[in-house]
């Protein structure tokens, strides 16, 4: 696995496709990216606290696990 970056979408098809065309400027230089692992939360707090979490050194070991 490459970079791994944890980000909040409100709408994750439309996000992927988003980067896929090239239109995030922190992906588009390393097309083609690949969604490798999600969560789904509700409400929104739940999941920004989430992202939070994953930004930690203990949150990017657990994602090199999963």
């Amino acid at each position: 696995m490459g970079i791994c970056t944890s980000r909040s979408t409100v709408d994750l098809r439309k996000r992927v496709a988003q980067h896929h065309a090239g239109r995030v400027p922190a992906t588009a230089y390393r097309l083609p990216v690949t969604l490798h692992y999600y969560e789904a939360f509700r409400p929104e707090s739940c999941a920004r606290m989430r992202e939070k979490q994953l930004k930690t050194g203990f949150g990017r070991a657990y994602l090199k696990r999963a």
